[in-house]
């Protein structure tokens, strides 16, 4: 007998891994299904001026004080973290350096992203959601308006378009409080903080941080969509689709930093061989 129930318990918990593996799929499979769909739209027309500019002020300038508060925090936090090691070898010069370069190629980007995806990303499908339970998708449906052109493809190029900007904001942020907190604080020599940063970090960092962010935004609109075009009925399924908005464009953000670091790498590595 107790071998029939350890036999259960065994092909209950298989049973249960298989079940939420195939969801995952079918999950990754249906938003990357949307997310075809989106750009379908947004190669036959263009959005609406008017949604796409509402969509840009709640994407870009709403964003704009938690970005920017948050990078410089972070830039602050950084140096007095990093400060009490490089002192200990006399490197506290290159402390500008390590701020900026860890700013610029990796802090920023992810930080901006995740800023928007908590902000923005729920916002999103919340309002998304709501308009889905509240049968006003099926409405525009009716009056000739397709639900993905009309308010999902503008989100879309809303948070593609202005993400490389928050994430510059957010650098910008970082490298000031970053180099305030130093200079005047820690007392590092104003020259050589940045001499030093100037030694590590080119167009090329630069460059490569403003580019993933782009990966970044367009994951966190296509799953803040497909999240509220999915939404089920009630408050209580608003709110979930809100809170799986966050947690999975978070998890998408780091799935997607860790390919595009690979890839930034290999061709650092094929544009200047050591």
């Amino acid at each position: 007998m107790s071998i029939d129930i350890t036999s259960t318990r065994r092909e209950g918990f298989v049973q249960k891994i298989g079940r939420l593996t195939l969801e995952s799929v079918r999950g990754v499979g249906d938003t990357a299904l949307f997310f075809a769909n989106m750009l379908s739209w947004l190669c036959r027309r263009l959005p609406r001026r008017g949604v796409l500019l509402q969509c840009m002020y709640q994407v870009g300038v709403q964003s704009l004080p938690v970005v920017v508060i948050t990078g410089a925090f972070i830039g602050m936090v950084i140096s007095a973290q990093s400060y009490a090691q490089f002192k200990m070898m006399h490197f506290e010069t290159n402390l500008g350096a390590v701020i900026n370069t860890s700013l610029v190629k990796e802090l920023g980007p992810v930080l901006a992203a995740t800023m928007l995806a908590g902000r923005i990303g729920s916002a999103m499908a919340a309002e998304l959601g709501t308009m889905r339970i509240t049968e006003q998708m099926d409405a525009l449906q009716a009056l000739g308006a397709n639900p993905v052109h009309y308010l999902a493809v503008p989100r879309l190029v809303a948070c593609v378009l202005l993400i490389p900007a928050l994430t510059a904001m957010a650098d910008l942020a970082g490298v000031v409080g970053g180099w305030a907190f130093s200079t005047q604080v820690l007392m590092i020599n104003n020259r050589h903080y940045w001499n030093h940063t100037e030694s590590f970090l080119g167009s090329y960092e630069l460059l490569s941080g403003i580019v993933k962010s782009i990966f970044f935004g367009a994951a966190i609109a296509v799953v803040a969509c497909h999240r509220g075009f999915r939404c089920s009925a009630g408050a209580e399924g608003v709110g979930k689709a809100a809170t799986e908005a966050f947690v999975y464009s978070f998890v998408a953000i780091l799935v997607l930093d860790l390919i595009l670091v690979l890839a930034v790498n290999a061709l650092y590595m094929m544009l200047w061989p050591v």
